[in-house]
């Protein structure tokens, strides 16, 4: 009975413990936020279509009110594309030398209570976790809006043929970066309210 009682407590106690192989996971997570930046110079090089899928994948994990997930990914890797796609997008620097880009879209019929703002706020987080997982594979992304304005998501919906119900939210970049481009310390303490305002 005893060896039980010591074997149970010597469980509980490692249950709250935090392995070595944790805590170098919560390093490299912390890091790949920190890491990330908002990249415009790339080589040219091309984005394999299993890294593409691997973005894909991470910002399909991503929260989803009622696990509607409205979201849908135009992936473009086609030349005369990207190319049509920056014509009428001025904002997306860096777009004549990147590998890929992904379109982030979302659908307000699907998304919880049917609302636009739902299906936009899900959109955006999986928009966050392609950012980071681009940053992950050792890859540079730079986002850039289409919603809300008119002109762009009119522009993007023609150039890719995406239907008049959905939201191309935004334009994601995606290549191998340069390496110019540097991650901002946006930290600011003024910014944390301790308990309330």
């Amino acid at each position: 009975m005893r060896r039980l009682f010591v074997c149970l407590i010597s469980g509980l106690m490692l249950a709250g413990t935090v392995s070595a192989k944790e805590t170098d996971m919560a390093k490299d997570t912390l890091t790949v936020i920190h890491s990330r930046k908002s990249v415009i110079s790339f080589t040219g090089a091309a984005v394999s279509t299993e890294n593409l899928n691997t973005i894909i994948r991470a910002g399909m994990a991503a929260p989803t009110a009622v696990n509607k997930q409205p979201w849908s990914f135009v992936v473009v890797t086609d030349r005369k594309k990207l190319d049509a796609l920056a014509a009428g997008l001025p904002n997306a620097r860096g777009i004549n030398k990147a590998g890929a880009v992904i379109v982030v879209c979302t659908e307000p019929g699907k998304a919880n209570l049917q609302s636009k703002d739902f299906a936009i706020i899900d959109a955006t987080l999986a928009s966050e976790n392609i950012l980071l997982a681009t940053e992950a594979l050792g890859l540079g992304g730079h986002w850039t809006a289409s919603y809300p304005y008119e002109d762009k998501m009119k522009h993007v919906r023609t150039v890719l043929g995406i239907p008049a119900a959905v939201i191309p939210l935004n334009v994601i970049l995606v290549g191998v970066p340069t390496g110019v481009d540097k991650p901002k310390d946006k930290y600011r303490q003024d910014k944390i309210h301790w308990g309330q305002w």
